[in-house]
């Protein structure tokens, strides 16, 4: 087994730099919350007079007709007033705190025109089944509308094992499609013009061998991996954190990750390599401010890890991209996105001394939440699914999924699917929503709130950078704790009643009756196994081994990139778990630390 301390040592070394960077940070924005550059002193005196006679009238309301709960909290925490004034945002800079879009700090978006010039992406979450299965489904999103294909794989396509594996039993297609070879992406992406699709692909610990397969299907088309655009998640800290699918150790991921960085960055000019991942950390309970602090320092951490590697900051970073949670939590998810634009903008301008503004541009994707989703009552989601959608794109997002109502059940149908598709289109089509950019900006009570989900990711991410940064906070276990004990919290405030879930513990039907959901027929397993002993007996074996001997080679080398020998490997035909294999050799696997 291969242990490769230099990345760890070298993350570490940029977490000690950043503590002083915080402190400095924090410091300034303390000096600069004296100022009123906004509002008149004499204005503020008056407002907090009539602020105080007002506060008598409501708390004589309040006494007539009490509250109707004892607090009034978002899900991080973060106590809401009955009301917001300019007082709330009297230290407001409208240069420094929020700008105009797609100038920095990039807090009322990332491009000048926004919505008005190009709607986002409408990219729905799809894959299920045999390759063919997934095929039809990316050809029915298209025909209706869809702008950009995401594509899900099932979970022992996640973990990096074939469908003949005794851990794939069961799961064969059930989450996502099956991808084992080449032949399968061949088939899935058969009809689809990767020239002119752009495709996202929900993969990580694999990633690698997903995005070689893609580079070899669009090579079969004849296009070019130049011309390739979309995105692979890539974002193994947060399976650590949250999804937990990895294969290997976590510094051994992240010298992959790193070496895709620099194959994407030289070959790929139109891929983003990682897309850094808030979605499924707040999918396992964290708070908004939670999945901010987080996600931004997993984002951080792979800053340090190009720099480290001996890239410059801008030949990189432009093309990272982010994926983030939409919830239920409305206002708070509205300056979540705010304030994330702001944060990134910040540090990668001070900390890392980033020139080039897609540097400091943070684009995401968001989806809106699983978890929200409930079974019982399942046409309710329709309507969390539409606010969830709101906040998202009144937030400035860049491409968003709608959950489908039935999720909750099983993989979406394709009238679920058409009618969460729909959504994204009534909203753009219907509304004036995207007509005006940032449209809530200069809300006292939004951007106080954008405020403070800034300062509460700045506590974190000192925390973090304290115990040695992200990589050290993981295999301490300590984010891993925080989450768990909020993801407590909020489920002993639903079974108390104190949050309240229309459908769940209020409004109740006794009568529950399933709905119609779609069935993964079991003869997939049956058949994607049959399709990958076909591949092996029809393939050259003999170009396997080599392909295979080579790439244990490059593992074993740290200053050798790996991605050339991945792709050579899949161009042969060797399967997804062959591969995984040869690296679980190498590097071994982790084990997570026991969270008390």
């Amino acid at each position: 087994m291969r242990i490769m301390g230099s990345i760890s040592e070298r993350l570490s070394e940029w977490s000690s730099r950043r503590l002083g960077y915080w402190r400095d940070l924090r410091s300034r924005r303390e000096v600069a919350r004296s100022r009123t550059p906004l509002f008149r002193e004499d204005a503020l005196r008056r407002i907090e007079q009539l602020q105080r006679e007002w506060s008598e009238r409501y708390r004589e309301a309040v006494r007539l007709a009490p509250e109707r709960k004892t607090s009034f909290k978002t899900s991080s925490g973060i106590e809401i007033k009955p009301l917001y004034t300019p007082l709330d945002v009297s230290w407001l800079d409208y240069e420094a705190d929020l700008g105009f879009p797609g100038d920095h700090p990039f807090t009322r978006g990332v491009y000048t025109s926004m919505y008005r010039s190009k709607l986002w992406t409408m990219r729905q979450f799809a894959g299920f089944g045999t390759p063919e299965d997934t095929n039809r489904r990316f050809k029915f999103l298209l025909e209706h509308g869809e702008t950009g294909l995401s594509l899900a794989f099932d979970m022992p396509t996640l973990y990096g094992y074939d469908p003949d594996n005794p851990r794939s039993e069961g799961e064969v297609g059930k989450c996502g499609a099956s991808v084992a070879t080449l032949r399968d992406m061949e088939i899935i992406f058969d009809g689809i013009p990767l020239d002119k699709v752009s495709v996202s692909m929900t993969i990580n610990a694999p990633a690698a061998v997903l995005l070689a397969m893609l580079i070899v299907v669009a090579e079969k088309q004849g296009v070019p991996m130049s011309a390739l655009s979309g995105t692979t998640q890539t974002d193994i800290l947060k399976e650590f954190i949250a999804q937990k699918e990895w294969a290997f150790t976590p510094e051994a991921h992240l010298r992959i990750i790193r070496d895709m960085m620099e194959f994407c960055t030289r070959n790929m000019p139109r891929w983003h390599y990682i897309s850094i991942s808030g979605y499924h950390i707040r999918e396992a309970g964290a708070s908004a401010v939670q999945e901010l602090a987080f996600t931004l320092m997993d984002g951080f951490t792979y800053v340090d890890l190009g720099i480290s590697s001996g890239m410059k900051v801008d030949e990189f970073a432009p093309r990272f991209s982010f994926f983030f949670n939409s919830t239920m939590n409305f206002f708070e998810e509205i300056a979540k996105f705010r304030a994330a634009r702001k944060v990134w903008a910040t540090v990668m301008k001070e900390f890392y001394g980033a020139k080039n503004p897609r540097s400091m541009t943070l684009r995401f994707h968001t989806q809106t939440s699983g978890a929200s989703l409930t079974w019982q009552q399942p046409l309710n989601n329709i309507i969390r699914t539409t606010i969830e959608a709101l906040a998202a794109v009144l937030g400035g997002t860049q491409s968003l999924h709608t959950n489908s109502y039935d999720e909750a059940w099983a993989l979406p149908t394709e009238e679920a699917v058409l009618v969460a598709l729909r959504t994204q289109q009534i909203i753009a089509e219907e509304t004036d929503i995207p007509d005006t950019i940032d449209p809530l900006a200069g809300s006292y009570f939004v951007e106080w709130l954008t405020d403070q989900m800034f300062e509460k990711a700045l506590d974190y991410f000192y925390r973090i950078d304290e115990v040695g940064g992200m990589l050290k906070a993981i295999e301490s276990g300590y984010v891993q704790r925080e989450i768990h004990e909020t993801a407590y919290r909020t489920q002993l405030a639903v079974e108390s009643g104190e949050s309240v879930i229309v459908g769940v513990n209020k409004y109740v039907l006794p009568d529950e009756k399933p709905i119609n959901y779609l069935r993964i027929d079991e003869s997939v397993e049956r058949r994607q196994i049959e399709r990958l002993n076909e591949v092996k007996r029809t393939r050259d074996n003999e170009r396997v081994r080599r392909a295979l001997d080579e790439l244990r080679w490059a593992f074993e080398h740290d200053e050798v990139n790996v991605m050339p020998y991945i792709i050579e490997a899949v161009r042969s035909y060797a399967t997804l778990e062959e591969i995984m294999n040869v690296g679980r050799e190498v590097f071994g696997t982790w084990k997570e630390p026991q969270i008390v």
